[in-house]
C-alpha cells in the first residue's frame, strides 16, 4: 500500500536504480511501519528539471499510504533526503516531498480495496 515514486533530473544507472530501489523499499517500510511486501517503488528516467532557477540536481519524491500520519512527515521527509543525498549527492534543500494518506477504499489490491 505504500507508493514512493522519485523523479530526478540526475542520469542515474539502470544498476544503480535497482539498488536504490532495493534499499529505498526497505527504508519506507522501516519507517512507514508497514511490510515491505505491500511497498511499491519507483525510479523514473531522468527529466529535464529546474529549481530555484536552475538545472542542478534535485528531486521531486511522492510518498503514498493509507494511515499517512502528518505526525510522521518530518521523520519521513529527513530519512528520505538524507538517503538522496547519500545516494546521489542531492542536497536537501533540492529535494521536495509530497506526502499523501490515502483511504482504504480507494486503494485498490488483488482485485478488491484495502
Amino acid at each position: 500500500m505504500p507508493y514512493l515514486k522519485i523523479q530526478t533530473n540526475r542520469e542515474v544507472t539502470d544498476d544503480a536504480k535497482q539498488e536504490i530501489l532495493r534499499k529505498i523499499s526497505v527504508l519506507v517500510s522501516k519507517n512507514l511501519g508497514k511490510p515491505e511486501q505491500y511497498v511499491m517503488v519507483r525510479f523514473d528516467p531522468a527529466q529535464p528539471m529546474m529549481f530555484a532557477g536552475d538545472a542542478h540536481p534535485c528531486a521531486y519524491l511522492e510518498l503514498k499510504s493509507i494511515g499517512l500520519l502528518e505526525s510522521k512527515t518530518e521523520t519521513l521527509s529527513r530519512v528520505l533526503c538524507q538517503f538522496l543525498n547519500d545516494e546521489l549527492k542531492i542536497p536537501s534543500e533540492r529535494i521536495y516531498i509530497e506526502f499523501s494518506d490515502a483511504k482504504n477504499s480507494m486503494w485498490g489490491w488483488d482485485g478488491g480495496t484495502f
